[in-house]
């Protein structure tokens, strides 16, 4: 960690999801879960991460040899085909990555850019002329709340310029943090991905008890925001009626009335490809529209309000 300054992997303008209107979107690295199919790998770790793309590299058309002569620890070869092989465990652990400034293709990067609050606002104010009605910035990842102090100033901030606040969060952190975070959020999307916590700890390394136990107490604090549900439909895992059902009496035992359900997409095998890894979905189909309408009707039967995909009313 940098004092006074948080770990952003990425800053969107002009996104229409992630909560109401046109909204910049604020990616803070660190997470404590670690879900199989996640499509942003890079923004894990509370660290920043090299990538390598090798559709970006041009060594094999151009004979390119910047970062092979800029790396001191051999970590870059040619290989075989014409193309470089990287490797990764060194250069996860290389202090200087000398080759992503040297990289004139910008193949080699790292993911994620210390910042100040004062960059941050920046950004996020000037992105604010070209918002819509109810639009405003949002926070995500990673898992925001990993960055707790950071995000707190951020929100405080955004709260003095009449900035409309949005989360969109595991809910997996300290249960005081979590309600002091909230207490300047006015739009949250929280993930439920499993009702029960072995088999949620199975598929992304973490019991749901904290989770469902953090949504629980925002749901009956009084809390004024508007609070979404949000569930990754993963086949196998988490579309099976029984499930669905017992999110529904969740639901219900906190006077919860909105839920967003996303469909699987491998979105992010390209990048667990650039961090030298393979995606453990990679085999895995876009969920059938047929499947999320049914998941849909299964909600709306039970009087819960369901968008599909990253649509909200």
């Amino acid at each position: 960690m940098k004092e006074g300054q948080g770990l952003v992997f990425d800053i969107q303008s002009f996104s229409v999801h992630d909560g109401p209107g046109s909204r910049t979107l604020v990616f803070l690295s660190g997470c404590p879960l670690r879900c199989q199919w996640c499509s942003n790998p890079e923004g894990l770790e509370l660290r920043q991460r090299f990538l390598f793309s090798q559709a970006k590299c041009k060594y094999d058309k151009t004979n390119c040899k910047r970062c092979l002569k800029a790396c001191p620890y051999g970590a870059i070869r040619p290989n075989g085909d014409g193309k470089l092989h990287f490797d990764m465990a060194l250069c996860d652990k290389c202090p200087s990555h000398d080759c992503v400034d040297r990289c004139i293709y910008e193949a080699a990067r790292l993911s994620g850019k210390w910042m100040t609050d004062d960059e941050v606002m920046r950004a996020i104010l000037r992105d604010s002329q070209f918002w819509s009605q109810g639009g405003g910035v949002t926070f995500s990842g990673g898992e925001a709340t990993m960055q707790k102090d950071f995000l707190v100033r951020l929100l405080r901030r955004c709260k003095e310029q009449s900035v409309h606040r949005a989360i969109e969060t595991t809910a997996h952190t300290k249960t005081k943090d979590f309600l002091e975070i909230f207490d300047l959020i006015n739009f949250a999307l929280i993930d439920c991905k499993h009702m029960d916590s072995a088999r949620h700890k199975e598929k992304t390394g973490v019991g749901n008890e904290l989770i469902l136990h953090n949504i629980a107490t925002l749901a009956n604090s009084g809390w004024k925001g508007r609070l979404v549900l949000r569930i990754p439909v993963i086949e196998g895992f988490n579309d099976d009626e029984e499930n669905i059902l017992r999110v529904i009496d969740f639901m219900n035992a906190n006077k919860l009335f909105e839920v967003n359900i996303l469909p699987f997409h491998r979105l992010g095998d390209t990048k667990w490809s650039q961090l030298g890894r393979s995606y453990p979905y990679k085999e895995f189909e876009p969920t059938p529209k047929d499947r999320m309408r049914a998941i849909q009707d299964l909600f709306l039967d039970h009087g819960v309000a369901c968008y599909v995909d990253e649509e909200l009313a």
